[in-house]
């Protein structure tokens, strides 16, 4: 279990800030988009898409406290691939969206905000 400390909180909050959808949304749209006639190409085989979408949802089925080392670096990367996504904005581009979909953010929610306007919402 992952030490209760400063950097536990930080990434929680941003973890939960970048993935929009909950780990039964996420869940439900992996198993639909690798079943559907038009399944997402991977650029990179080597990325394991869905295999980062699954832990995603395992890390959405935790609370605060059980989470792990591995967790802890898995919200960090998810975080920064979300931000980096929403960085330059495609929304008319289903690859573009599915990318974030695969990882648990849906940039056509009301709730996706790109990583300059979060200081708006204030």
């Amino acid at each position: 279990m992952a030490e209760h400390d400063d950097r536990v909180d930080a990434l929680w909050d941003a973890f939960h800030s970048a993935v929009n959808m909950s780990g039964e949304e996420l869940r439900e749209w992996l198993l639909t988009d690798a079943s559907g006639e038009e399944a997402f190409e991977r650029p990179d085989p080597d990325l394991g898409v869905s295999v980062r979408g699954e832990e995603v949802v395992s890390v959405l089925r935790k609370r605060r406290t059980d989470v792990t080392d591995a967790d802890l670096d898995l919200m960090e990367q998810v975080t920064g691939y979300v931000r980096e996504r929403l960085a330059e904005p495609r929304r008319q581009d289903a690859r573009w969206r599915r990318s974030l979909l695969s990882v648990g953010h849906d940039p056509l929610r009301p709730d996706s905000v790109r990583p300059d306007e979060e200081d708006l919402e204030d």
